[in-house]
Protein backbone atom coordinates (compact mmCIF):
# COMPACT_ATOMS: atom_id res chain seq x y z
CA UNK A 1 0.00 0.00 0.00
CA UNK A 2 1.25 3.84 -1.11
CA UNK A 3 0.69 7.04 0.61
CA UNK A 4 1.52 10.02 -0.32
CA UNK A 5 4.26 7.91 -2.76
CA UNK A 6 5.46 6.33 -0.15
CA UNK A 7 5.62 2.67 0.77
CA UNK A 8 3.67 1.77 3.92
CA UNK A 9 4.96 -0.93 5.68
CA UNK A 10 4.35 -3.01 8.79
CA UNK A 11 6.75 -2.34 11.70
CA UNK A 12 7.71 -5.48 13.34
CA UNK A 13 7.06 -6.67 17.22
CA UNK A 14 10.18 -6.43 19.20
CA UNK A 15 10.92 -9.95 20.76
CA UNK A 16 12.10 -10.50 24.33
CA UNK A 17 15.84 -10.90 24.97
CA UNK A 18 15.52 -13.45 27.85
CA UNK A 19 18.67 -13.98 29.62
CA UNK A 20 18.51 -16.27 32.69
CA UNK A 21 21.02 -16.44 35.87
CA UNK A 22 22.13 -19.15 36.80
CA UNK A 23 19.01 -20.47 38.79
CA UNK A 24 18.31 -22.28 42.22
CA UNK A 25 15.34 -25.33 42.36
CA UNK A 26 13.03 -24.16 44.25
CA UNK A 27 11.91 -26.22 46.88
CA UNK A 28 8.51 -24.60 48.35
CA UNK A 29 5.56 -26.78 49.16
CA UNK A 30 3.18 -24.24 47.10
CA UNK A 31 2.65 -21.37 45.53
CA UNK A 32 2.31 -18.30 47.75
CA UNK A 33 -0.84 -15.73 46.92
CA UNK A 34 1.41 -12.24 46.52
CA UNK A 35 4.48 -14.70 46.40
CA UNK A 36 8.28 -13.31 45.01
CA UNK A 37 9.96 -15.38 43.33
CA UNK A 38 13.76 -14.55 41.74
CA UNK A 39 16.22 -16.52 39.93
CA UNK A 40 14.09 -19.56 40.41
CA UNK A 41 13.65 -23.07 38.51
CA UNK A 42 10.14 -24.94 39.11
CA UNK A 43 10.47 -27.99 37.00
CA UNK A 44 8.85 -31.30 36.32
CA UNK A 45 6.44 -29.72 39.65
CA UNK A 46 2.39 -30.48 39.98
CA UNK A 47 1.25 -27.25 40.61
CA UNK A 48 -2.25 -27.63 39.89
CA UNK A 49 -5.02 -26.49 41.77
CA UNK A 50 -2.30 -23.94 43.63
CA UNK A 51 -2.84 -19.91 44.54
CA UNK A 52 -0.75 -17.70 43.17
CA UNK A 53 -2.46 -14.79 43.21
CA UNK A 54 -0.52 -11.68 42.88
CA UNK A 55 2.89 -13.63 42.72
CA UNK A 56 5.87 -12.21 41.04
CA UNK A 57 8.04 -14.43 38.97
CA UNK A 58 11.32 -12.46 37.55
CA UNK A 59 14.22 -14.31 35.96
CA UNK A 60 12.67 -17.93 36.54
CA UNK A 61 12.27 -20.63 34.71
CA UNK A 62 8.89 -22.70 34.48
CA UNK A 63 9.46 -26.11 32.71
CA UNK A 64 7.38 -29.30 32.42
CA UNK A 65 4.64 -27.96 35.25
CA UNK A 66 1.42 -29.25 35.53
CA UNK A 67 -1.08 -25.60 35.69
CA UNK A 68 -4.49 -27.03 35.94
CA UNK A 69 -6.91 -24.25 37.30
CA UNK A 70 -3.72 -22.65 39.11
CA UNK A 71 -4.81 -19.31 40.54
CA UNK A 72 -2.06 -16.96 38.96
CA UNK A 73 -4.85 -14.16 38.24
CA UNK A 74 -2.93 -10.87 38.64
CA UNK A 75 0.65 -12.16 38.65
CA UNK A 76 3.98 -10.86 37.22
CA UNK A 77 6.06 -12.45 35.01
CA UNK A 78 9.54 -10.58 33.70
CA UNK A 79 11.83 -11.92 32.36
CA UNK A 80 10.93 -15.52 32.53
CA UNK A 81 10.93 -18.71 30.45
CA UNK A 82 7.46 -20.94 30.31
CA UNK A 83 8.64 -24.36 28.39
CA UNK A 84 6.67 -27.43 28.24
CA UNK A 85 3.61 -26.46 30.79
CA UNK A 86 0.38 -27.79 30.24
CA UNK A 87 -3.08 -27.57 32.20
CA UNK A 88 -6.58 -26.43 31.90
CA UNK A 89 -8.39 -23.83 33.63
CA UNK A 90 -5.49 -21.90 34.75
CA UNK A 91 -6.53 -18.53 35.89
CA UNK A 92 -4.51 -15.56 34.79
CA UNK A 93 -6.59 -13.13 34.71
CA UNK A 94 -5.02 -9.56 34.67
CA UNK A 95 -1.66 -10.60 34.88
CA UNK A 96 0.97 -9.15 33.71
CA UNK A 97 4.42 -10.55 30.86
CA UNK A 98 7.00 -9.06 30.42
CA UNK A 99 10.03 -10.40 28.28
CA UNK A 100 8.66 -13.57 28.56
CA UNK A 101 9.04 -16.72 26.21
CA UNK A 102 6.38 -19.16 26.12
CA UNK A 103 7.28 -22.47 24.23
CA UNK A 104 5.55 -25.63 23.94
CA UNK A 105 2.42 -25.09 26.01
CA UNK A 106 -0.17 -27.36 26.34
CA UNK A 107 -2.60 -25.64 27.56
CA UNK A 108 -6.86 -25.37 27.45
CA UNK A 109 -9.11 -23.10 28.26
CA UNK A 110 -6.60 -20.60 29.99
CA UNK A 111 -7.83 -17.54 31.15
CA UNK A 112 -5.96 -14.24 30.12
CA UNK A 113 -8.76 -11.60 30.10
CA UNK A 114 -7.35 -8.25 31.02
CA UNK A 115 -3.72 -9.48 31.07
CA UNK A 116 -0.97 -6.99 29.63
CA UNK A 117 1.44 -8.63 27.20
CA UNK A 118 4.63 -6.86 26.29
CA UNK A 119 7.64 -8.34 24.30
CA UNK A 120 6.52 -12.12 24.34
CA UNK A 121 7.48 -14.53 22.19
CA UNK A 122 4.78 -17.48 22.35
CA UNK A 123 6.73 -20.82 20.67
CA UNK A 124 5.37 -24.00 19.53
CA UNK A 125 2.17 -25.88 20.99
CA UNK A 126 -1.43 -25.79 21.00
CA UNK A 127 -3.92 -23.51 23.42
CA UNK A 128 -7.38 -24.31 23.07
CA UNK A 129 -9.92 -21.95 24.08
CA UNK A 130 -7.46 -18.94 25.10
CA UNK A 131 -9.39 -16.03 26.41
CA UNK A 132 -7.98 -12.66 26.13
CA UNK A 133 -10.94 -10.73 25.96
CA UNK A 134 -9.76 -7.02 26.87
CA UNK A 135 -6.37 -7.71 27.32
CA UNK A 136 -3.32 -5.48 26.01
CA UNK A 137 -0.71 -7.04 23.47
CA UNK A 138 2.73 -5.05 22.76
CA UNK A 139 4.98 -6.65 20.42
CA UNK A 140 3.96 -10.51 20.96
CA UNK A 141 4.55 -13.32 18.28
CA UNK A 142 3.03 -16.11 17.87
CA UNK A 143 5.00 -18.29 15.86
CA UNK A 144 4.26 -22.25 14.89
CA UNK A 145 1.50 -22.75 17.40
CA UNK A 146 -2.16 -24.19 17.38
CA UNK A 147 -4.59 -21.50 18.59
CA UNK A 148 -8.40 -22.72 18.56
CA UNK A 149 -11.00 -20.44 19.09
CA UNK A 150 -9.15 -17.84 20.63
CA UNK A 151 -10.86 -14.23 22.15
CA UNK A 152 -9.32 -11.55 21.82
CA UNK A 153 -12.67 -9.81 21.91
CA UNK A 154 -11.91 -5.94 23.27
CA UNK A 155 -8.33 -6.44 23.26
CA UNK A 156 -5.77 -3.80 22.24
CA UNK A 157 -3.09 -4.81 19.45
CA UNK A 158 0.34 -3.10 18.87
CA UNK A 159 2.39 -4.75 16.99
CA UNK A 160 1.58 -8.89 17.23
CA UNK A 161 2.52 -11.01 14.42
CA UNK A 162 0.97 -14.69 13.75
CA UNK A 163 3.93 -16.19 12.05
CA UNK A 164 3.69 -20.04 10.85
CA UNK A 165 0.86 -20.57 13.29
CA UNK A 166 -2.70 -22.03 13.30
CA UNK A 167 -5.45 -19.91 14.25
CA UNK A 168 -8.88 -21.61 13.86
CA UNK A 169 -12.19 -19.87 14.96
CA UNK A 170 -10.56 -16.91 16.16
CA UNK A 171 -13.08 -14.05 17.72
CA UNK A 172 -12.03 -10.84 17.43
CA UNK A 173 -14.86 -8.64 18.11
CA UNK A 174 -14.08 -5.28 18.96
CA UNK A 175 -10.09 -5.18 19.01
CA UNK A 176 -8.42 -2.50 18.40
CA UNK A 177 -5.36 -3.04 15.96
CA UNK A 178 -1.87 -1.44 15.09
CA UNK A 179 0.74 -3.09 13.05
CA UNK A 180 -0.92 -6.58 12.99
CA UNK A 181 0.44 -8.94 11.17
CA UNK A 182 -1.33 -11.77 9.66
CA UNK A 183 -0.16 -12.44 6.24
CA UNK A 184 2.38 -15.71 7.70
CA UNK A 185 -0.27 -17.70 9.52
CA UNK A 186 -0.40 -20.76 8.29
CA UNK A 187 -4.48 -21.08 8.60
CA UNK A 188 -6.53 -18.29 9.46
CA UNK A 189 -10.04 -19.39 10.16
CA UNK A 190 -11.96 -16.04 11.88
CA UNK A 191 -15.16 -16.62 13.32
CA UNK A 192 -16.48 -13.30 14.72
CA UNK A 193 -14.77 -9.90 14.61
CA UNK A 194 -14.00 -9.72 10.42
CA UNK A 195 -14.95 -5.94 10.87
CA UNK A 196 -12.16 -5.28 13.12
CA UNK A 197 -9.05 -6.09 11.21
CA UNK A 198 -8.80 -2.48 10.48
CA UNK A 199 -5.07 -1.61 11.57
CA UNK A 200 -4.19 -5.31 10.34
CA UNK A 201 -2.03 -6.59 7.60
CA UNK A 202 -3.28 -10.11 5.43
CA UNK A 203 -2.06 -11.36 2.37
CA UNK A 204 -3.43 -11.46 -1.35
CA UNK A 205 -4.69 -15.37 -0.66
CA UNK A 206 -6.28 -14.25 2.77
CA UNK A 207 -8.29 -11.88 1.29
CA UNK A 208 -9.82 -14.34 -1.18
CA UNK A 209 -10.38 -16.75 1.49
CA UNK A 210 -12.38 -13.93 3.60
CA UNK A 211 -14.43 -12.71 0.99
CA UNK A 212 -17.37 -14.27 1.40
CA UNK A 213 -17.44 -12.87 5.45
CA UNK A 214 -16.10 -9.36 4.46
CA UNK A 215 -19.11 -9.00 1.68
CA UNK A 216 -21.46 -10.48 4.21
CA UNK A 217 -19.77 -8.03 6.81
CA UNK A 218 -21.04 -5.28 4.61
CA UNK A 219 -24.28 -6.92 3.56
CA UNK A 220 -23.44 -7.51 0.36
CA UNK A 221 -24.97 -10.26 -1.67
CA UNK A 222 -22.60 -12.21 -4.25
CA UNK A 223 -25.16 -13.98 -7.10
CA UNK A 224 -24.35 -15.91 -9.72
Amino acid sequence: MARNGRQQTVKAARRPEVRLPELVAWEGRGLEPDGDYDGLEFADLDLAGQEGVGARFMDCAVRRCALDEAGLAKARFLDSVLDGVRGVGTDLAGASFRDVELVDARLGGVQLHGAVLERVLVRGGKIDYLNLRKARLKDVVFEGCVLVEPDFGGAVLERVEFRDCVLRGVDFSGARMTDVDLRSAAELLIGRGVDALAGAVISPAQLFDLAPALAAQLGVRVVP
